[in-house]
């Protein structure tokens, strides 16, 4: 600090990096503030938009009003253009865009320049996938901490030095499966997807899914298990169950397994996993004549 009379420019723009870091994404100010009020308005105001002019394409529904807030240039917003529109049109969005992905390339690309999900402005990096593409196993978590968001890899933190751990103790490493998560940017503070970001980010793990093509998909934690399988039960009911997963070229073999994060927080379930892991080596072993 220097010996002036307030922060620097530099002390702002740290202020606000932190507050984006640890998910603060709205400030208010001394004024009181009707929020429904100005919501009723905003879409008072769209419609008679809309009425006017019926041909006009539809716009995305208008956000509250904002304190009058001067932006510090270089900093992270803390009000990205993600609530574009509704999640029901940010997720038509996404379904457009990943549809329109052929190959992972395109999809990894088609992510980088999707901006209708607000974790893409306050994420360091898109954490799109790692391994081998041509891998008959899939692993699918939830969402990417601040080792893989400083990386761009999934995976690489210590619940990733535990899932290699597990890995190798069935005789495999990351050049055999193809990892993943359902939300591809980094939650600020870690804090767990909201539904309306996993409904955004779905079709882009779906059409993930279907390029990679493969023969067994692996949904680490319950939030993974129930967003790509629908299962409404906790992780440790629905854990070790083999169910099929719709392809269009062939139906996979899926299972919910414990997360290596959680894992770590409850050692003594390790031998559950474990379990979990014997039996897909089993089916695999058995798919491939090893059995």
């Amino acid at each position: 600090m220097t010996d002036h009379d307030g922060p620097t420019r530099g002390d702002a723009i740290e202020i606000l990096r932190w507050y984006a870091e640890m998910g603060i994404d709205a400030v208010v100010d001394a004024t009181p503030h009707d929020r429904f009020a100005e919501h009723r308005a905003a879409l008072s105001l769209r419609e008679a938009g809309s009425a006017s002019n019926p041909q006009a394409p539809a716009r995305p529904a208008l956000t509250a009003a904002r304190p009058a807030v001067a932006p510090v240039s270089g900093a992270p917003s803390l009000f990205p253009d993600a609530a574009a529109g509704s999640t029901t049109e940010a997720a038509q969005s996404a379904r457009e865009a990943a549809a329109s992905a052929r190959t992972l390339d395109e999809l990894r690309a088609a992510l980088e320049s999707f901006d209708s999900c607000a974790l893409r402005a306050t994420a360091t990096r898109l954490v799109f996938a790692d391994g081998n593409p041509a891998a008959d196993i899939m692993a699918v978590g939830e969402a990417p901490g601040a080792d893989e968001d400083r990386s761009g890899v999934p995976f690489v933190g210590r619940s990733g030095q535990l899932f290699d751990r597990m890995l190798k103790a069935i005789g495999l490493d990351r050049t055999q499966v193809y990892i993943a998560n359902v939300i591809p940017w980094r939650p600020p503070g870690n804090r767990t997807p909201t539904p309306q970001e996993i409904a955004i980010c779905l079709p882009f793990i779906a059409r993930q899914i279907e390029l990679v093509g493969p023969r067994y998909l692996l949904c680490l934690g319950g939030s993974a298990a129930q967003t790509l399988l629908g299962t409404k039960d906790g992780i440790l009911r629905a854990r070790g169950r083999w169910s099929d997963y719709a392809l269009p070229s062939h139906t996979a073999r899926a299972m919910p397994m414990l997360h290596p994060a959680y894992l770590l927080r409850q050692p003594a379930h390790k031998k559950l996993a474990w379990r979990d892991l014997l039996a897909l080596k089993l089916v695999r072993d058995a798919a491939m004549g090893n059995g």
